[in-house]
């Protein structure tokens, strides 16, 4: 997965949009944040669980990591060119139904 496939992904996901904040791209549904990018496009953090946070990291410390300041909230760090698609992508969907409001995940799901 690269940069440009995530940020498709991404914004494929209703009412997600980017913006950029601290010089980086961040992603957000209703102005909360799920997901964001370094500005090098080399890694980027997506809001989780402390109970994935902690799994990500102990299967493989090289791609996920926790991230300083949201870390203790359970988003987790990865760098894009090691991290599988199959892997990122439900974390980031995940991340999103988390941040979107109710009904939002309730049409998106129906829709789905």
């Amino acid at each position: 997965m690269d940069v440009t496939e995530l940020r498709a992904f991404a914004l494929a996901l209703p009412e997600a949009e980017e913006r950029e904040t601290w010089g980086h791209p961040t992603f957000r549904v209703r102005d909360k944040m799920f997901l964001t990018l370094a500005a090098d496009g080399a890694g980027g953090t997506v809001k989780a669980t402390l109970a994935d946070q902690a799994e990500l990291v102990a299967q493989d410390p090289e791609t996920w990591s926790v991230p300083a300041y949201v870390g203790k909230h359970g988003w987790v760090g990865f760098v894009i060119e090691r991290v599988d698609p199959a892997d990122l992508e439900p974390l980031v969907v995940e991340a999103w139904r988390t941040t979107a409001p109710k009904r939002l995940v309730k049409a998106y799901d129906e829709g789905a």
